[in-house]
């Protein structure tokens, strides 16, 4: 048997999953957001230790014998995180998250001192990325700073709590800025950015190597064996591909879920960081891959059906699914920029727009429109992974918004791929933890990264595709960069 914990930002979820690949359970427990000021977004690590454990007691009293039988466990986690620890493991302040924007002007400045970070950490300065955030703690609350021992990424500080030890795997610590992607090794470089250096980062291994031993007393709380080994794990998109069994190259994901991830492995290091993808190592040796990410996907629509009072965002789709080709290309455009973007353009100030709306714009016409221009921002994603060397002819989609076929279809057709969807996509991230688990203790790759049986298979339909391009041509020339 094998352990799984993901460490997301609302919840904490644990996977057991049999010898024979079967799920066998799972479990979650809720956590809070803390946003202190506008653009703020922290959580207290704590919490995510009493989540884990809650959860692991769901999962123990659900399914006794099999937890009890646990050869391996591995973790899974939201990236970039900042937990910064003093020379005793305490904790200093609260982890500053992925979502936190308060250190635009500290990315600016990095990128001038240092024009080849993205070449070297496969990605353009952001806020949501550990490096500068460690710049801001520096200039904001120095007396902090002064005191940071070790920094870690939320799932390893949970792996602290589970082993003692100080460790990373290559995925996770890719998002942090201070990693020499090719090489696979903590760059100088980029520590010394932020007045840090290889002693202030945890061991890196392999997302499929042990990385620490369950403690004595934390096995006997638990009710695990001493000594069970705990996989390098990985950041939740690396953990989700393993889940999906994306481990060769040119094999993908397309997560639509608040957010738009593309995610596609490469053999090799392959950064466009002009383009505002990310180039990251991947949860397995040998193995990188490439991320376009934007920033509003399925939340958009529920946007709009919150917007037409709709029961539910399903409600908008099958509205928008039953107009004809005629009433669809008499829609409007949707520029889904709802938050700012971050793949391809980088632009954080940018909002969304509707384009061409007149008398006959109802509810199934703005349905329509949202989900189209989320495409046509995923279609802009996968462009801008091609054009740093990525092919691609198949893409698990996964997600909320995989539970509709009309959209899925959709996609098929704008990103000219055919489009796969599975079931239990919504536990990726915990069931490929549990994967590098038994990884860990031995189980090949072959093996154990299989892809889960397919659902449903959508083909790109010509006659969509050409209405598709078409509007797509219109759509790209709306925005502007101010």
């Amino acid at each position: 048997m094998y352990i799984g914990i993901d460490i997301g930002t609302s919840e904490v979820k644990a996977l057991l999953l049999g010898p024979d690949q079967r799920v066998i359970g799972s479990a979650g427990s809720a956590l809070s957001v803390s946003r202190p000021q506008p653009g703020h977004s922290e959580q207290d690590p704590a919490e995510w230790w009493i989540a884990t454990q809650a959860a692991l007691a769901s999962l123990r009293a659900a399914h006794s014998l099999e937890y009890a039988a646990t050869e391996a466990i591995g973790l899974s986690g939201q990236m970039h995180g900042a937990v910064l620890l003093d020379d005793q493991d305490r904790v200093l302040r609260p982890a500053i998250l992925w979502n936190d924007t308060r250190c635009a002007t500290e990315c600016s400045e990095m990128m001038a001192e240092l024009p080849a970070l993205s070449e070297l950490g496969g990605s353009l300065a952001m806020p949501g990325f550990t490096a500068p955030k460690l710049r801001w703690v520096a200039r904001h609350e120095p007396e902090v700073f002064q005191r940071v021992a070790k920094v870690l990424l939320p799932k390893d500080h949970v792996r602290l709590m589970l082993t003692g030890e100080h460790v990373s795997d290559l995925s996770d610590a890719s998002g942090t800025l201070w990693l020499d992607v090719r090489r696979r090794d903590w760059s100088d470089e980029l520590l010394a950015l932020t007045g840090l250096t290889r002693a202030h980062m945890p061991r890196l291994v392999e997302g499929s190597e042990a990385g620490g031993r369950l403690k004595a007393d934390v096995a006997q709380a638990l009710g695990l064996r001493p000594g069970t080994v705990v996989a390098g794990g990985a950041g939740d998109n690396a953990a989700s591909a393993v889940g999906m069994g994306a481990v060769q190259p040119g094999q993908g994901f397309l997560s639509l879920g608040t957010s738009g991830v593309l995610f596609v492995v490469t053999p090799d290091y392959q950064p466009n960081a002009a383009s505002a993808t990310h180039a990251f190592c991947h949860a397995v040796p040998g193995r990188w891959h490439q991320m376009s990410v934007m920033l509003s996907a399925a939340s958009a629509l529920q946007w709009v059906a919150d917007l037409l009072g709709a029961a539910n965002a399903g409600e908008v789709a099958a509205r928008a699914a039953s107009l004809t080709a005629g009433e669809r290309e008499a829609a409007p455009l949707f520029l889904p920029y709802l938050g700012g973007e971050r793949t391809p353009h980088n632009d954080a100030k940018v909002r969304g727009s509707f384009h061409g709306l007149d008398f006959d714009t109802n509810a199934a016409r703005l349905g329509y429109a949202v989900m189209e221009g989320v495409s046509f921002g995923l279609l802009d994603g996968l462009a801008a992974l091609n054009a740093a060397g990525s092919s691609v002819s198949r893409l698990s989609l996964v997600g909320g918004g995989a539970r509709s076929a009309f959209w899925a279809q959709m996609l098929a057709s704008a990103l000219d791929v055919e489009i796969v969807t599975h079931s239990g996509s919504a536990v990726g991230g915990a069931l490929g933890a549990a994967r590098l688990g038994a990884l860990a203790a031995g189980r090949s790759l072959d093996e154990m990264c299989q892809a889960p049986p397919i659902d449903a298979t959508y083909l790109p339909d010509p006659s969509e595709r050409a209405l598709l391009q078409h509007r797509h041509a219109q759509f790209r020339s709306l925005y502007r960069r101010p």
